[in-house]
């Protein structure tokens, strides 16, 4: 399928050939016939992918903080590198979508095949999207008309905020679509509504909605609004402009009366004047999106609505408002249209998208097949008779910034990669040469040639991948961890039992680092105490790896690297675990914990696991106390060594042991021999990260 993509680095806007999404759980699979370019949006990227280096890093100052402290614990040209790899990150473009319901997932109610529908699905021929981010389409409503819902829903959101009543008087601040959509419902509240904006063709527009028209370069629009309100002011002021200046927040304040309500649905500057505000007790908010629901995983991902008497307008409920609107004609979009132009032609709207004075223009789809392509071929070539040849299931950040640059180095063939869109895969797909770029890692594991299969997918499905790897005769490498549960890893073992001849590799990197095997021959064996701690930098709550059922938490998703990494150094296996976390309630706070081992040769480690260290400070560091000997590994660039013999330091650039992880596991699948880690050890280290959480929970020791 066609699907038009943004580069953020370069600002090129390209329509690529992708693999079409395949239907997932919770969603449904649209075949597109109209999609609405929202100007604001899309030529806020443009312009942001067209921009310098410098000019990028002004317009985000947040963003130049973490990588400065990025710069401080890794150094220059890692973060370089990753910073390069960030901005090469292909974007979908749209968010305003109308078509006719393919396929329906499982776990989904309300819609069937061959519904119409409009949805927040990108400038794509075929969106697959989670049930409550669409809405069915009236009869009366074209597909054309609805493909403005979404767009509309972010003006209905901010009414909402603003809580407008009959007979008010209520300044929309820039007449975009946004604003012009807004003006409209505002009217059908029963609002007298005042336009403001620079251009005289939206403003005339706007008037012939019934909308008070005022030109900001004609006049000062504070008086005027005094002068429509007879000296009341503005009851509410919604902010639909987009401008880096901050007279339009404090126009705002003037304008409207004591007690007044602004509502900010553009992007302004926020310096605001505390004299403006106090002396008129305004209320100020910032309206999100397209309303209740929005950025929530259990509302979008997981299909869990909210109660409709305690919360009346969900994101969706208003995408229904708002087509209702359309239906009975109280909302007029057709005016606001443009241009219509097919979605080959799309140069059309987006070459001069910078200087384009269009209010809505419209992609057009052409009529598609049933059947659809869930693959992408790009290079014609037989991988026949090779060994090492690998398939890729996940196209996230650590396949982008850690595996694809890593394994570039070795002698694997590159024949697939499968992502959940298509469009970070196939990315990844032309810039790595492989062969061909999937939806569907079935087809990963049907395909004859390969031999090894790659998961770097969240971790709530690495043990399902590995078992259907394993049972498709594949050799296995998963990013940590190998499962989330006793459950998981039982099936798992089960599995390999079965599987003769082949190799199930775990992401345990640290091991494979020089200064790591540099350590392990001086320390030798016999008891030593190893103290490991990581400066594992804050991840707020609400993203996916502290989720039980999908991340597992930080304690099995990542502090498993350094259970095995004390494993490694004492050549011995976990016998028992107790940890401790801090605050009050330490079970909601598994990422600022201690970790105590237990080993089966006498040894102790001690894993601090912390979140709430400064990120410019080094991100890791081991002590190994072991014979009146000490060594440190400070960050895994300078290891030191205390009262060994022939041993002083090591200096490197920083090497976690990724290189040579990867190098040894293509020579291995190439030449035959043992899984890189001994699975009895892989097995050890995952119950003890589940003991971990255990031991929290129970207040005691925990036996592995």
């Amino acid at each position: 399928m066609k699907q038009l993509i943004q580069n953020l680095k370069t600002g090129a806007t390209t329509l690529e050939e992708i693999p079409a999404p395949l239907v997932r759980k919770g969603t449904i699979l649209i075949r597109s016939t109209h999609s609405l370019v929202s100007l604001g949006t899309e030529r806020m990227l443009v312009e942001f992918g067209k921009a310098g280096l410098i000019d990028k890093a002004r317009q985000q100052p947040d963003k130049v903080k973490m990588v400065l402290d990025k710069i401080r614990s890794e150094g220059l040209l890692p973060t370089l590198e990753a910073v390069f790899n960030k901005l090469e990150q292909p974007l979908p473009l749209g968010y305003c979508n109308s078509g006719f319901v393919l396929e329906v997932g499982e776990g989904v109610s309300g819609f069937s095949v061959g519904d119409r529908v409009a949805s927040n699905g990108a400038h794509a021929e075929y969106v697959c999207i989670p049930q409550h981010l669409a809405a069915k389409i009236p009869e009366s409503v074209s597909n054309e008309e609805a493909a403005f819902t979404v767009i509309g829903s972010i003006g209905l959101q901010g009414i909402r905020l603003a809580n407008p009543t009959l007979g008010e008087t209520v300044v929309v601040i820039g007449l975009g679509l946004i604003g012009l959509l807004t003006a409209q419902l505002l009217k059908a509240n029963g609002c007298q509504v005042i336009g403001v904006d620079l251009d005289e063709e939206k403003l005339t527009l706007a008037k012939s909605f019934g909308i008070t028209p005022f030109n900001g370069k004609q006049g000062d629009v504070v008086k005027f609004v005094e002068s429509e309100t007879h000296g009341v002011g503005a009851d509410a002021v919604l902010i639909t402009a987009s401008t880096k200046t901050n007279e339009i927040i404090s126009q705002a304040a003037r304008m409207s009366r004591k007690r007044g309500r602004i509502v900010l649905i553009g992007v302004v500057g926020l310096d605001l004047s505390r004299a403006e505000f106090y002396e008129k007790e305004l209320s100020f908010q910032v309206s999100c999106s397209y309303g209740p629901g929005r950025y929530d995983e259990d509302y979008e991902q997981r299909g869990k609505d909210y109660p409709l008497p305690f919360v009346r307008w969900t994101e969706q409920r208003n995408f229904e408002a708002v087509l209702q609107a359309i239906a009975s004609g109280t909302v007029n979009v057709k005016q606001l249209i443009t241009e219509r132009v097919p979605l080959e032609e799309y140069s059309l709207i987006y070459d001069d998208i910078g200087s384009s004075t269009s209010i809505a223009s419209i992609l057009q789809y052409a009529e598609q097949p049933l059947a659809i392509s869930h693959s992408v071929n790009l290079h014609d070539r037989s991988f026949k008779g090779q060994k090492g040849v690998i398939g890729i299931i996940g196209a996230g950040n650590f396949t982008k910034m850690t595996l694809l640059p890593t394994l570039k180095k070795s002698p694997a063939f590159f024949k697939s990669i499968a992502s959940a869109s298509g469009v970070s895969g196939t990315a990844l797909a032309k810039k790595y040469n492989f062969a061909s770029s999937t939806t569907d890692y079935k087809d990963i594991l049907s395909d004859p040639e390969i031999d090894l299969v790659l998961i770097t997918t969240r971790h709530n499905l690495h043990a399902n991948q590995v078992i259907e790897s394993l049972q498709a005769g594949k050799h296995v490498f998963v990013e940590k961890p190998l499962a989330l549960n006793e459950d998981q890893l039982n099936s798992i073992v089960d599995q390999v039992i079965k599987s003769d001849n082949l190799t199930v590799n775990v992401g345990f990197n640290r091991r494979f680092s020089p200064h790591s095997i540099a350590l392990k021959k001086v320390v030798g064996h016999g008891p030593m105490n190893i103290v490991a701690t990581m400066n594992a930098g804050f991840i707020p709550a609400n993203v996916w790896v502290h989720d039980l059922q999908t991340g597992g938490g930080r304690i099995i998703g990542e502090a498993c690297h350094f259970i095995d990494l004390c494993s490694y150094f004492t050549g011995s296996h976990v016998t028992a675990v107790s940890m401790n976390a801090m605050g009050l309630h330490p079970e909601s706070n598994t990422d600022n914990a201690s970790i105590l081992l237990k080993y089966a040769d006498g040894s102790n480690a001690v894993i601090n696991y912390f979140a709430n260290g400064s990120k410019s400070y080094a991100k890791e560091r081991i002590e190994i106390y072991s014979q009146e000997r000490t060594a440190v590994i400070d960050n895994w660039c300078v290891t030191k060594g205390f009262g060994f013999k022939g041993f002083n330091s090591l200096k490197t650039s920083l090497d976690k042991g990724h290189k040579n992880q990867f190098q040894l596991l293509i020579n291995r699948v190439k030449n035959g021999g043992e899984a890189l880690i001994d699975f009895n050890s892989v097995v050890n280290t995952t119950k003890a990260s589940f003991a971990a959480l255990q031991s929290l929970k129970d207040g005691a020791w925990v036996r592995v």
